[in-house]
């Protein structure tokens, strides 16, 4: 089934992997480049991938054949607010799906399931819930909408991805619904040490 919305993959890729010790996103992850993992989820249902990349370094690998193209982060150590928002002025549909490079097992019917939520409601962002709260990423927005607040957050030097979701008018998938979709809850798992690669 394809995706009701037309969609831009936006994959945060400009992190420093501190707690990591290295590169984490050229790690190797169950045989191929950890980036590669996010990469090659999004473009399942993204008309294309934009990769945030920080503002100076090397251009990482990226799966072959993928429409994938990258953009930087405006100026370094701003934080991942920064990085959404050079993916959001990159992007050219009307959504975005934003996720962490290092978050290699995003589930597809989970991310149709947050397109079908969008498509029939009016909210600025679709999140998910786990427990009383809810993730930052993935987050699905409105692109122009989602630039806006960013841009408003930075200025006033907020860099929170959370503070970002609760700007705008968002719907929770909460974790019942979308835990049928994806029962280990593996959309959320991130790497962020190198036992975490096991």
């Amino acid at each position: 089934m394809p995706p009701v919305l037309d969609t831009t993959g936006v994959v945060l890729a400009g992190g420093r992997s501190t707690r990591f010790g290295s590169d984490k996103l050229v790690a190797t992850y169950r045989g191929m480049p950890l980036l590669h993992h996010a990469v090659l989820r999004l473009i399942e249902v993204c008309s294309e991938v934009v990769v945030v990349l920080a503002p100076e370094g090397a251009d990482p690998t990226l799966p072959p054949g993928i429409p994938a193209r990258f953009a930087r982060d405006a100026t370094e150590g701003q934080g991942p607010l920064a990085g959404v928002l050079a993916g959001l002025q990159a992007t050219t549909t009307d959504v975005a799906l934003v996720v962490g490079g290092d978050m290699p097992e995003i589930s597809t019917p989970v991310v149709l399931e947050m397109l079908e939520v969008a498509a029939q409601s009016s909210v600025d962002a679709v999140v998910l819930g786990d427990g009383d709260t809810f993730r930052p990423l993935p987050v699905l927005v409105r692109a122009d909408r989602g630039r806006e607040v960013a841009h408003a957050l930075l200025h006033d030097e907020e860099r929170r991805l959370r503070a970002f979701v609760q700007a705008l008018r968002v719907a929770v998938i909460d974790a019942e619904t979308w835990r049928l979709l994806d029962p280990a809850g593996a959309t959320l798992r991130d790497i962020d040490t190198p036992g975490d690669l096991g």
